[in-house]
């Protein structure tokens, strides 16, 4: 581990783009195996993706993979529409629709519902276990090495139909990651839980712009939400590259992932469809590495070269929620209400704010208190 972790009270607001210290990092493919395992990408993909900053994958999952994932989400929404029922907030259960219509329905009675059910701590064991599936971390080790860590920073979206406050802007993952982690490189996957498409929200990547090795200039927030953005002229001047040319729409079926990292500029899209377009995001990185959450919590192991019998702490991991413990840490409170539909985090502290929403205004009146 490097130095202390970043404190919120040190961010600086108005910064200039970070250079990181080892950009080839994410431009070089490591030295290989000459023996390869299960699932492991071709020496042309793993090419393509340091070369682009991603790659798609199809057809990577099995449905008896994915499946119980979708089965988890179905219990995440039965119990959060429990909830707000028997706290009077919604008058019906809306029992009666799937998993892709349910949470629109709740939304549309109690607007927050997708945010409080983005800000689940507990990770459900279908989502360990894909994020700890043995042929996706033998994808990873190439690309980070034998040690492998699970990123703290994960999440379920929950992107319901033409839902402002679930579309994500333009970003690199480093931007809301503390300085000590810019010189990692963090894969993330991006795994829908359905066939994603422009309709119903897929994702946007933009190639060739992680050879500029820096985190650009970003801003806070967008819209109505609490995501950083990054601005189009920024992006195309400090990391030199044509929107025009170099971003791309990305679908991807069922059982498929985009592959990325944290200096990869990517958005999602508005949903138009009438379903939810549920999705994944998961992170990995070298356990000795900085984690990037400002100290709030630490990642997990998933594998190591020197244990092949490594046992994953899933319960240590799970015990903190981190979106919660971000709020708490950044409003400098010790409780966060269960029915709070706003998200706050340090993210928020290390960007210009340059638009001001519930998020922003909670931070703010919140912070107010404690001076």
């Amino acid at each position: 581990m490097t130095s202390k972790a970043q404190s919120v009270d040190d961010i600086l607001v108005t910064r200039e783009p970070t250079p990181v210290d080892h950009p080839t990092l994410f431009t070089t493919v490591p030295l290989q195996n000459a023996t390869k395992k299960t699932g492991q990408l071709s020496q042309a993909q793993l090419e393509k993706f340091f070369d682009q900053g991603y790659i798609v994958l199809e057809n990577f999952f099995t449905r008896e993979e994915l499946d119980p994932c979708r089965d988890e989400i179905k219990m995440l929404v039965e119990n959060m529409a429990q909830k707000l029922y028997n706290a009077g907030k919604i008058k019906k259960l809306y029992e009666e629709y799937g998993l892709f219509q349910r949470l629109t329905m709740i939304e549309k009675e109690w607007p927050g519902a997708t945010i409080m059910l983005h800000k689940i701590g507990s990770m459900p064991k279908a989502f360990q276990d894909v994020w700890s599936n043995q042929r996706m971390l033998n994808v990873v080790e190439q690309i980070i090495g034998p040690d492998i860590a699970g990123n703290p920073v994960w999440n379920l979206r929950t992107k319901a139909p033409n839902n402002d406050p679930t579309v994500v802007p333009w970003h690199q993952d480093s931007a809301y990651f503390d300085d000590e982690s810019f010189s990692n490189l963090i894969p993330s996957a991006w795994i829908p839980l359905l066939d994603a498409n422009e309709n119903n929200g897929c994702m946007q990547m933009v190639k060739n712009a992680h050879k500029a090795g820096l985190i650009a200039t970003h801003q806070c927030c967008a819209g109505p939400t609490w995501y950083v953005m990054l601005d189009e002229d920024e992006m195309e001047k400090t990391l030199k590259v044509n929107l025009e040319k170099d971003a791309e729409i990305c679908p991807v079926p069922y059982g498929g992932l985009i592959l990325f990292h944290n200096l990869t500029p990517h958005r999602s899209l508005i949903n138009v469809s009438n379903d939810v377009r549920w999705s994944l995001d998961l992170r990995w990185q070298h356990p000795d590495k900085a984690w990037g959450l400002w100290g709030i919590k630490k990642g997990v192991v998933m594998r190591s070269a020197k244990d092949s019998n490594l046992n994953i702490d899933w319960d240590t991991f799970n015990a903190l929620n981190r979106t919660v413990e971000s709020q708490k840490y950044t409003e400098r409170k010790k409780h966060v209400d269960e029915f709070d539909a706003t998200i706050t985090g340090p993210w928020m502290r290390k960007w210009e704010l340059v638009h001001q929403n519930v998020h922003t205004d909670k931070m703010k009146e919140e912070l107010s208190k404690t001076r």
